[in-house]
């Protein structure tokens, strides 16, 4: 069996969604005649831990691991932040940040380039030189953010030139959305760039997520830029299928929302449509899952909607799955920035998986609204677009008081985001590369 060397950050046991692609990716590449070894680090300071995603890993796949240096506790003891909340780097999501959080943010983007798990880099280029002098790979993957880690497959390549090096972006690097709030000297904004395109140029093939950053990053220079978007996993449904639907007017959320994820459109009309239909009040419920912003809190509060508002603190993946379900209504809320485009969050395919009707607020041009349309799962509405949202949302409800919602989302299309259909489209690629 071809063997692949996955290098990563995010492993077993971290939570949240920078985990699942190639915790998925693993679990069914021997369908497809690849053996997975995972090198990833020995201590992470992981912000999420869900421990369930170790009953997708086969108990026999090799994990290596390698210990990691990580600033974090530094930070932590220096601004006073004791928590591990979910953070972007060290960029907070507060509108007044303390003078100390603004150097933690320039610190950050200036000193940690590419970001701050650079330390691990250059023992991590080390410790597998030795073994794989010892130990046979035919291909080499590497997966970021953060990005730092496809340093370490460079460094591999340079040192093993005729192992093929894949360069998987879950993310983009200096297009993400939160690039420009890192407060970048025009020297480290060069370096970053620089390093981003070394990586680009020197990988055999790149792995992007969306049609939005295979054109980005085909700008760079002609070369082999594949598409595997990320998916659901067929095994996660099987347990939780049949559920029944709330009898309340449940609009879910889940996942992380952050204060520039904010629906004060959704807001504005969910309120509005309690004054003008009777029940609409006693019918309605917002269940938001995940880490929410207090500033989306403040709102809910604003508009009069925190009676009707639940919200959860990170449960289980399958909890997750246990909500989206059961409920009427799926929300998508994206963030208003252009950076984001190309963001097709993975809780977009589990929304495509159960089949319920999607309500996105976002761009029309986005990659996610080309899903939903293609689909024909839901609807993307602009971020001001109040007009169009109140009347579906109008419609929506009188049709749940009347037969219940219901959705025919092309099951064919959907079906090519599973997690083992998207494993063997990445191991017919591999085989590919190792034929050339």
């Amino acid at each position: 069996m071809k063997k692949v060397l996955i290098i990563t950050y995010y492993w077993i046991p971290s939570g949240g969604s920078g985990v699942q692609r190639w915790v998925k990716f693993v679990k069914y590449m021997r369908n497809f005649g690849w053996e997975p070894i995972v090198y990833a680090p020995e201590n992470p300071d992981y912000p999420l831990i869900d421990k369930s995603f170790a009953d997708d890993i086969p108990t026999d796949v090799e994990v290596i691991k390698h210990k990691i240096w990580e600033p974090y506790q530094l930070y932590r003891k220096f601004t006073g932040n004791k928590s591990k909340a979910i953070q972007t780097g060290f960029v907070v999501e507060k509108k007044q940040l303390r003078w100390k959080d603004k150097f933690s943010i320039w610190l950050r983007g200036n000193l940690f380039i590419p970001d701050a798990r650079i330390f691990w880099v250059r023992p991590s280029i080390r410790f597998l030189k030795k073994h794989l002098k010892n130990h046979h790979v035919d291909i080499i993957v590497t997966t970021g953010p953060p990005h730092s880690v496809h340093l370490i497959g460079q460094g591999l390549k340079h040192n093993f030139p005729n192992i093929p090096w894949v360069a998987d972006f879950r993310d983009p690097w200096t297009s993400i959305f939160y690039y420009k709030d890192l407060k970048l000297t025009h020297l480290a904004d060069k370096i970053h760039r620089s390093m981003e395109k070394e990586i680009i140029s020197s990988a055999d093939t790149v792995i992007v997520v969306s049609e939005h950053m295979k054109r980005e990053y085909e700008m760079f220079e002609n070369k082999r830029i594949e598409i595997i978007s990320n998916g659901y996993d067929e095994d996660d449904f099987k347990d939780i299928e049949p559920y029944e639907l709330e009898h309340k007017f449940v609009i879910t959320y889940t996942g992380l929302m952050t204060d520039k994820q904010n629906p004060k459109v959704l807001w504005k009309v969910l309120s509005e449509l309690i004054i003008e239909i009777d029940d609409f009040r006693d019918d309605l419920l917002i269940r938001l899952v995940g880490g929410v912003d207090n500033e989306i809190i403040d709102d809910l509060k604003g508009y009069g909607l925190e009676s009707n508002a639940e919200i959860l603190n990170y449960v289980s993946h399958s909890e997750v799955i246990r909500f989206q379900k059961s409920s009427q209504i799926l929300l998508l809320s994206l963030m208003n920035d252009t950076k984001t485009k190309s963001v097709v969050t993975g809780k977009l395919f589990e929304y495509l998986k159960v089949n319920r009707p999607i309500i996105g607020i976002g761009f029309k041009d986005g990659d996610a609204a080309a899903l939903l349309q293609h689909t024909g799962a839901g609807e993307m509405f602009d971020f001001e677009n109040y007009t169009s949202l109140k009347e579906k949302m109008t419609s929506y409800y009188q049709v749940y008081k009347q037969d219940g919602i219901q959705i025919n989302t092309n099951q064919i299309i959907v079906n090519q985001y599973s997690r083992e259909t998207l494993t063997e489209k990445l191991s017919n690629m591999m085989n590919s590369l190792i034929d050339e």
